[in-house]
């Protein structure tokens, strides 16, 4: 029977790196969703912040710009939805004018939160893409010792993990 220790790494990871979501997980894990939450709280308390370690697994696999166009991507879809819903409602020009200050306001908070969050992300990303190379580089050219950098990769991934997530 695996570890806690070894349980939890396995959570991590397909949370971060499979994208899975928590009750999946709980479930191929035979856990609680409960506990599952409980793992994650505690280890973003210890600096590791399993959503920031999965933006930037996302980041390193599809690059920042594809991120960064689908937001705004979606962002903008929603808000012609909801310009559509105020131009065929029937509401006063004052409701209307309420409805447009409030998707201007949130236009400017998601540009500014994606602004600041972005740098952090993208360093986390550019040091998963490094590694998950050196791990390329490593099979290809000298298949004898992957073990050897795998066994080492998994405690350095941790570190990485709280170095950026501080």
């Amino acid at each position: 029977m695996a570890s806690d220790h070894d349980t939890r790494r396995k959570a991590r990871s397909d949370y971060v790196y499979r994208r899975m979501t928590g009750a999946t997980i709980a479930l191929s894990l035979n856990i609680s969703q409960a506990t599952f939450g409980r793992w994650k709280k505690a280890a973003k308390d210890d600096g590791d912040d399993w959503d920031m370690a999965r933006s930037a697994a996302v980041i390193a696999g599809e690059g920042l710009d594809t991120v960064v166009s689908s937001v705004v991507e979606d962002f903008v879809i929603m808000a012609q939805s909801l310009l559509e819903e105020v131009k065929s409602e029937k509401l006063s020009l004052d409701q209307k004018i309420k409805h447009m200050v409030a998707l201007g306001d949130a236009m400017v908070k998601v540009t500014a939160s994606a602004g600041k969050l972005a740098p952090k992300i993208s360093e986390l990303g550019v040091a998963q893409s490094v590694v998950r190379h050196l791990i390329e580089f490593v099979q290809e050219q000298f298949p004898q010792h992957i073990s050897v950098v795998q066994e080492i990769l998994i405690p350095f991934g941790d570190r990485i993990a709280s170095a950026f997530s501080a």
